[in-house]
């Protein structure tokens, strides 16, 4: 798990507001408060020059739908590009696909900043000359790169220090097993005592050698 100070994270977006309450909720709000989290949105129409604070126009060579320009990208990156460890991300379903082994990586970063993309995409200079890579979290496609920008920055946080309550919480470091709680016996119909979803016996003997076993089985 990574020492270090805060990691600040940016989402350059149309759409500011469509993660906030996200942000609010459980382990985020709770690193926030204790600075080991920055969580910063910005308007990408704030950083155009056009009169109706447009930011996207009709692709070269024709075709559907609308695209981002690069120019209020390019503003507004020289203004929130804060910090000499920073990374910027654009996401793209023609980007790398996202792993584990990049959440460990960029959480090693002082600054994220992402790209999300929208209507048909991303004036292609932008993923030439700005970005420090493009990333996709999966084969699929949305309508709006904000989503995979907090599937990944939460991926990222996870590894920061004092993030998880315990770096046990991380699944990477003893694995991902099956795992029980309470009641050691469920009975799904109520009135069919011979019909019963049971915990396996080795979870409740207090053997740890042999739960550990069994976790690394199942």
């Amino acid at each position: 798990m990574k020492k270090n100070k805060k990691i600040r994270f940016d989402f350059l977006t149309v759409f500011p507001n469509i993660l906030d309450s996200y942000w609010q909720e459980s382990l985020w709000k709770r690193a926030m408060a204790r600075g080991i989290i920055e969580v910063n949105f910005h308007n990408l129409r704030d950083y155009s020059l056009e009169k109706h604070r447009k930011v996207d126009d009709r692709p070269f060579g024709g075709g559907p739908g609308m695209v981002l320009q690069i120019e209020p990208i390019y503003r507004a990156l020289k203004k929130i590009n804060a910090r000499k460890k920073g990374r910027v991300i654009l996401l793209s379903a023609r980007g790398k696909k996202f792993s584990q082994k990049d959440a460990l990586r960029l959480s090693k970063y002082d600054q994220i900043i992402f790209l999300c993309g929208r209507y048909e995409g991303v004036d292609e200079r932008v993923a030439l000359n700005i970005a420090d890579e493009e990333i996709s979290v999966g084969d699929y496609v949305l309508s709006g790169g904000e989503l995979p920008a907090m599937v990944i920055a939460e991926a990222v946080a996870r590894h920061r220090e004092g993030f998880l309550g315990k770096a046990e919480s991380l699944e990477e470091v003893n694995g991902s097993f099956a795992t029980y709680t309470r009641p050691p016996v469920f009975y799904p119909e109520k009135n069919n005592k011979r019909r019963s979803w049971r915990v396996p016996k080795v979870l409740l003997g207090g053997n740890h050698k042999e739960i550990e076993t069994w976790r690394r089985r199942a």
